[in-house]
């Protein structure tokens, strides 16, 4: 779910990390859509030059995936084939997680594990002899030595599924079959404007990501064999408890990068949020219960890890919301139409929630008005004619207008962390003065209240 100040915000971390120009290219992918090259320099008023090489940033960095769209050719002519990039919204956004990630690392694996997926975080992507590289630029031992430990972390990592291969460069998409065509057409209106783009946006992904027998395994050909020679084609598998045989994946590697020199691997954000899912539920079962229900709802969660779905039953958070905003009475008329689908009417609501009919409708208004409910008239001719006002709470729309305020003041923090920073970067050039550790105590306070707002969006986004 994309929302207007979700895509400010994307912006704004794209402007921080990689600059202006990358960042208008962004945010052009962002608000248009997939585009082809052509389209990118003509909404954007850059260069040709230019545009290709803030694609690579973004392409380098896992912020856009380029694809190869078919379409039909006209006047009998066969399909063509149209290069067209588009702008993951959920990997931009991931950049603000990256030091959660490195706890995360931290916690389970040892300290070259997590000098490991820096690297990755930092430059996107990178060959496991470009880790490697870096690895020796920063120690005194010998070549082997290093590149035995660097593989060793780098099977860790692989192992826990903290990296993965990168995927393919450009997929090809195909034109739908007519029966998804079919399909598309009895989706409801409503959840085609929800879901349209994020079902191309799904489609892509899907065709660029490699099987999971071959995402997390590694290919080596250097490793001896049993007759003392070389291994050409050594096998590392990384799935726990399970061997990959190599023959059976020959069909799908071959003509595939198995180089260590060549293929590219990536941190596997999938898995972290997954894990940052798991930590928050963990969480919210030990407020509640006890630790040997946290010791069952963690091996629970472990083994049924390949069908975990998102799920947004995130109420609480938003009657949360609510009480803080609106008050003690305006949450219990919220938590009974949150609890039905039906539309109540204004007396019935004053009547359940025991609340005042006089302020019953000024607080329904202001929830309206907030885009917190869903507001019906009701006009009854006859003798008499009389209007009467139905509510209940649209939970697709409340949804996303509640991430839309918590990007929005994911985009206020930042803007206000930045600016503390530049203050106290300019007041280090003077003597020292109080002055410098106020302003470092209120950054510091601002940015742990990024990182608990970033955990609310979580909630509603990624989880």
């Amino acid at each position: 779910m994309v929302t207007q100040h979700g895509i400010k915000y994307a912006v704004l971390l794209i402007t921080t990390h990689f600059g202006d120009l990358v960042a208008k290219v962004c945010e052009c992918l962002l608000r248009k859509g997939p585009l082809t090259l052509q389209a990118i320099v003509r909404f954007t008023e850059l260069t040709s030059s230019q545009v290709k090489n803030s694609l690579l940033v973004l392409i380098q960095h896992n912020c856009v995936q380029a694809f190869i769209l078919e379409q039909p050719g006209s006047h009998g002519d066969g399909a063509k084939l149209n290069s067209q990039y588009i702008a993951l919204f959920n990997n931009i956004i991931h950049r603000w997680r990256f030091p959660k990630f490195l706890t995360i690392v931290s916690q389970k694996l040892d300290k070259q594990c997590v000098e490991l997926i820096e690297a990755l975080l930092l430059h996107g992507r990178l060959t496991l002899k470009q880790m490697s590289d870096r690895a020796k630029s920063a120690q005194n031992e010998g070549d082997d030595v290093i590149l035995d430990a660097v593989r060793e972390a780098f099977i860790k990592l692989l192992n826990a599924h903290f990296v993965e291969r990168c995927p393919a460069a450009e997929p090809v998409l195909t034109k739908p079959t007519e029966e998804e065509t079919s399909a598309r057409k009895r989706v409801p209106k409503s959840a085609k404007i929800l879901e349209g783009k994020e079902t191309l946006e799904q489609r892509v992904l899907e065709a660029a990501t490699p099987s999971e027998a071959l995402r997390f395994l590694l290919v080596t050909r250097t490793e001896p064999a049993a007759d003392g020679g070389k291994d050409e084609n050594n096998s590392s598998s990384m799935t726990v408890g399970k061997k990959r045989k190599l023959d059976a994946l020959e069909s799908e590697t071959e003509g595939e990068a198995t180089d260590e020199q060549v293929v590219l691997w990536r941190a596997n954000f999938e898995e972290f949020i997954r894990r940052l899912r798991h930590k928050a539920f963990i969480e919210n079962v030990r407020a509640c219960l006890d630790d040997g229900a946290v010791i069952v709802i963690s091996a629970m969660l472990e083994a049924t890890r390949t069908a975990e779905k998102k799920v947004k039953t995130e109420n609480s958070e938003v009657e949360s919301i609510v009480l803080k905003r609106y008050g003690r009475d305006a949450y219990r008329m919220f938590r009974l139409l949150s609890s039905t689908a039906r539309l109540l009417e204004t007396d019935k609501i004053a009547d359940t929630a025991f609340v005042e009919k006089k302020d019953t409708t000024k607080i329904l208004y202001k929830l309206w008005k907030d885009d917190y409910l869903h507001m019906e008239k009701l006009q009854l001719t006859g003798a008499r004619q009389s209007q009467f006002l139905l509510w209940k709470v649209n939970k697709n729309t409340l949804w996303e207008h509640v991430l839309d305020e918590m990007f929005h003041a994911a985009l206020n923090l930042s803007l206000r962390v930045a600016h503390e920073l530049e203050q106290e970067k300019e007041l280090l050039n003077l003597p020292q003065d109080k002055r410098v550790n106020r302003l470092r105590k209120v950054r510091l306070l601002l940015e742990s209240s990024q990182m608990k707002l970033d955990d609310a969006i979580m909630l509603f986004h990624d989880f």
